[in-house]
């Protein structure tokens, strides 16, 4: 088996920190510019935080921030989340995603599979989001949202962290992504990586219908639809994985999703049928 990458988001995939990212920034920029509530005046979504503290400061200041401006912001925001996401914990709003314990697990003892994070949070904010959480222990690189505005490229560093520690090159077709947000979906497209949805997160399920990821899938309680995308088993039923995992239009998705069945093994079966009844 080809060695593989897999590059996890964090929220809305591995955990869900009961907001306490939002409420940093939020105080963050209220103490340092006296404006409350700046996370209300725009979309966190699915960016990185190198573009979610531009957005605050332009947003609270209505200009663009120096360099110095996003160091205070980071420096300020760092101090507050320890104290978010243990708030969090005490009011039993930080939860891990269903299964994930479990799925981490496994692949921690594949030997030709190599976990890192892909993530929008700035690397030391990741960690600290990550630690009540036990999930740390799991990821030894990542690409983070201090490397790059663009998360494509953060996802490309990422990889790029993988193969200096590890001493291997990995082509494109070899890195998985997995997050919950239509971005998450379009920064894998991007850079030819594929991609793999957690349902149940943060993201605007239209929106990530509309991008058409390989893989949807509500938390990781079952691991089997996972494990055949990511090749590490076979399909029981012996449907082709390019039509199981990877339908090519939102209606195969729809179709799969209400009949266990894909349109291409369902056209294989009608045109069985129509040559057994001509030879009769």
């Amino acid at each position: 088996m080809k060695a593989k990458i897999i590059l996890f988001d964090i929220d809305g995939t591995l955990i869900k920190a009961g907001s306490a990212g939002t409420r940093s920034l939020n105080m963050a920029i209220e103490k340092l510019f006296g404006v409350k509530n700046i996370c209300d005046t725009f979309s966190l979504q699915g960016c990185t935080d190198k573009t979610n503290f531009e957005s605050a400061f332009i947003n609270a200041c209505g200009k663009k921030p120096s360099k110095k401006d996003i160091e205070n912001i980071t420096a300020e925001y760092l101090r507050l989340l320890p104290s978010q996401v243990s708030k969090s914990v005490k009011k039993g709003i930080y939860k891990k995603v269903k299964g994930i314990n479990k799925l981490l697990s496994l692949l921690s003892k594949q030997k030709d599979v190599f976990i890192g994070l892909g993530t929008g949070n700035i690397k030391d904010g990741a960690f600290l989001k990550l630690k009540p959480s036990g999930l740390l222990k799991f990821f030894s690189f990542g690409g983070y949202g201090c490397d790059c505005h663009i998360r494509s490229n953060v996802l490309i560093k990422g990889v790029k962290r993988a193969e200096k520690l590890t001493g291997e090159k990995f082509a494109p077709k070899n890195v998985y992504i997995i997050g919950d947000t239509h971005k998450d979906i379009i920064a894998a497209k991007e850079a030819g990586y594929h991609s793999g949805i957690v349902f149940d997160g943060f993201g605007d399920k239209k929106l990530i219908m509309k991008n058409s990821p390989e893989l949807i899938a509500d938390d990781f309680s079952n691991l089997t639809p996972w494990l055949i995308w990511l090749g590490l088993k076979r399909d029981p039923k012996g449907i082709r994985r390019g039509t199981y995992v990877c339908p090519d239009t939102p209606i195969e998705h729809a179709h799969f999703g209400m009949t266990g069945m894909d349109l291409g093994d369902a056209e294989l079966r009608l045109k069985k049928l129509r040559k057994i009844k001509n030879n009769k």
